[in-house]
């Protein structure tokens, strides 16, 4: 049962505009979202929700549920990423931010690395002025100017070579993404990962603002106010990779450790910022030292930030990550002063 999985591309292609569709027939979106992303695993759904979505795509519960083959990640060396929202490679990911968190220089950085990894990088240009992105367009190799110009391109490009292509979400209300996905699976080039951006911010207050997504990067508020870059918030990001039948076993049980203490370790600090660090219980203490020490590591120096940071960037292994994180979680780091962990490459 762990590889059965939703047929994402089809709902994308019949039911763009989820979000609405899943609230008419009386689903929660987020139920909806987690779903697609796998972070309710399909045997755990209830049948009338898997009734109603087929309905929805007018299809039947076979053609809904499919059998996943293996979805491959993509390593971004980017801790934060690589440990709770893995980049699934050929799917469509969504960033979920209000400007001024961050979001385009983390696309700026994921770029930058993998253009020199040879994925080929493609922006299909906003219109209007839009702050950060002129960083964008220092790392991508083919700017569009809309869809059709877009397919044109991917389609001349060679159909083994893997390819990054950005997108505001102004193309995914009016559904060209999705034409333009469905285009190019039927010519078959399956080889695009769709990276989804919203520069208004209004994405952040939407349950499924861009419909079925594979993977999905919410950005946090607290973590950019308090300058802990990528501001990327672990408890509401997610991938498709994540599943089962797709991640390794000490892969899953760190993530699941780390995502325990770091839940508990929120609603610890929301306590200390009110009554202080000595009003904490003696048994919840050891929680909050990890959590806050995880929390730092989880920082990290962008290569695209160099300039204005003067830190070198760090690049930080998945394995590494995994050894780091399973240390500081063990208590390895009680220790140290949290300014040793934060924007720091592997411990």
């Amino acid at each position: 049962m762990d590889d059965l999985r939703l047929n994402v591309s089809l709902l994308r292609r019949r039911v763009p505009n989820l979000t609405s569709a899943a609230r008419q027939v009386g689903l929660r979106p987020a139920t909806v979202s987690n779903l697609c992303t796998g972070k309710i695993p399909v045997a755990r759904a209830e049948v009338r929700t898997l009734v109603a979505l087929a309905a929805l795509a007018d299809c039947s519960l076979d053609e809904l549920i499919i059998r996943g083959e293996k979805i491959d990640m993509i390593e971004t060396k980017i801790k934060t990423l690589d440990l709770f929202a893995p980049l699934a490679k050929g799917g469509t990911v969504g960033l979920v931010a209000r400007p001024g968190m961050g979001q385009l220089v983390v696309l700026s950085e994921l770029l930058y690395r993998l253009k020199n990894e040879a994925y080929k990088t493609i922006l299909l240009m906003p219109e209007g002025e839009h702050q950060g992105i002129s960083d964008l367009v220092e790392n991508v190799e083919i700017i569009t100017k809309n869809i059709d110009e877009t397919y044109e391109r991917i389609a001349s490009i060679n159909g083994d070579q893997d390819i990054l292509f950005v997108a505001n979400r102004t193309h995914v209300i009016t559904g060209d993404i999705q034409q333009l996905q469905e285009k190019l699976e039927s010519i078959g080039i399956h080889s695009v990962t769709t990276f989804l951006v919203d520069l208004t911010g209004d994405v952040v207050d939407e349950d499924l603002p861009y419909g079925p997504l594979e993977t999905l990067w919410h950005f946090d508020a607290d973590l950019a106010a308090r300058h802990r870059f990528p501001a990327v918030n672990p408890l509401n990001s997610t991938s498709s990779v994540l599943e089962g039948a797709h991640i390794d076993q000490e892969h899953f049980t760190v993530q699941q450790k780390a995502l325990k203490i770091l839940r508990r370790y929120r609603e610890l600090r929301a306590l200390v910022n009110v009554r202080g660090l000595e009003r904490i219980p003696a048994s919840e203490l050891q929680t909050y030292i990890r959590g806050e020490r995880l929390e730092a590591y989880l920082t990290q120096p962008f290569y695209v930030a160099e300039p204005f940071t003067k830190k070198i960037g760090e690049s930080v292994n998945l394995q590494d990550t995994l050894k780091d994180v399973q240390e500081i979680l063990n208590g390895a780091v009680d220790s140290k002063d949290i300014s040793e962990l934060e924007y720091i490459g592997k411990i």
